[in-house]
């Protein structure tokens, strides 16, 4: 059996991959190395379309290592009779944490604190912040990564609510309604897919709803959020401040990089040496028990 790697991996993944079959790893010419392969491994970078699919005669799988499947053709695999997997949770404690960073950095004003230090200016006066006990940190959507950023939240004295279509009220967090959640919350922070009905749901008759002290964060999917009508609102002050690690083109260099109140991260949310160890291990298991 054949397995391609298409993306980059982690050398420990990559030698356990290599235990289940023939491995190319990051092939010049992919199409040419589907053409006898079974089994093809990605991660974001590769995206498997249909065209791509027309080399892969042989292909039984398509193995995401990671959340989501934005870069798959689930469909197409389906026509094909090809199984499609991902590793859903591996990731999702580094991708809570990096939100509660983007928090805490908001509310202690820590990017400009650091940017005046390293410019050589003393700005104590000017950056007095904010507590984040006794304040609302409202979650559209409550999988996994919300339920562990509830979990964090509640930790730290905050009060927690939730909108999620498909789960029941939590001992944790409130159920609400998504107008109440952005007209409540001191803190957004966004943790559903990327579907038809949730593309720019963030748009600028959400954002007119929201407090003006309100904070939004989206750390799950480019296109939650109408980036053109939240830039605006941040320059116009309409609301405080904004952290995105994800966008509707990547790289991303519009305008929201000229704000001073928003934090901005390259997609690094699950970037941590755990969580690529945890991708690597569930992703090799899923394959194990599926091809044995």
């Amino acid at each position: 059996m054949k397995i391609v790697i298409a993306d980059a991996m982690e050398p420990e993944v990559i030698s356990e991959i290599k235990k289940l079959g023939e491995t190319q790893v990051s092939p010049a010419d992919l199409p040419s190395a589907l053409k006898d392969a079974e089994v093809l491994v990605v991660r974001s970078a590769t995206k498997v379309t249909e065209e791509l699919l027309t080399h892969a005669p042989k292909l039984r799988i398509v193995a995401r290592a990671g959340v989501g499947l934005d870069n798959v053709d689930a469909e197409a695999c389906a026509r094909r009779k090809i199984k499609v997997m991902n590793t859903p949770g591996a990731s999702s404690n580094s991708v809570a944490e990096l939100a509660l960073g983007m928090m805490f950095a908001f509310s202690r004003r820590i990017p400009r604190a650091d940017s005046g230090m390293k410019a050589k200016k003393w700005l104590k006066k000017e950056l007095t912040g904010t507590e984040l006990m006794d304040k609302t940190l409202g979650l559209v959507g409550f999988g996994r990564i919300g339920t562990m950023l509830a979990m964090k939240a509640k930790a730290l004295g905050m009060r927690v609510i939730y909108y999620d279509t498909h789960h029941a009220e939590s001992i944790i967090a409130k159920g609400v309604d998504l107008d109440e959640l952005l007209a409540s919350s001191d803190f957004i922070s966004l943790h559903v897919p990327l579907l038809p009905s949730t593309q720019n749901m963030i748009n600028a008759a959400a954002i007119s709803k929201m407090k003006k002290n309100a904070f939004i964060i989206n750390t799950a999917r480019g296109g939650l959020i109408d980036e053109e009508a939240l830039a605006d609102a941040l320059s116009q002050g309409r609301i405080a401040g904004a952290a995105l690690d994800v966008y509707s083109h990547e790289p991303y260099i519009g305008p929201l990089c000229g704000l001073e109140n928003i934090i901005l991260t390259p997609h690094i949310a699950g970037s941590t040496k755990e969580a690529q160890v945890r991708i690597g291990q569930e992703l090799v298991q899923k394959l194990i028990e599926e091809l044995k």
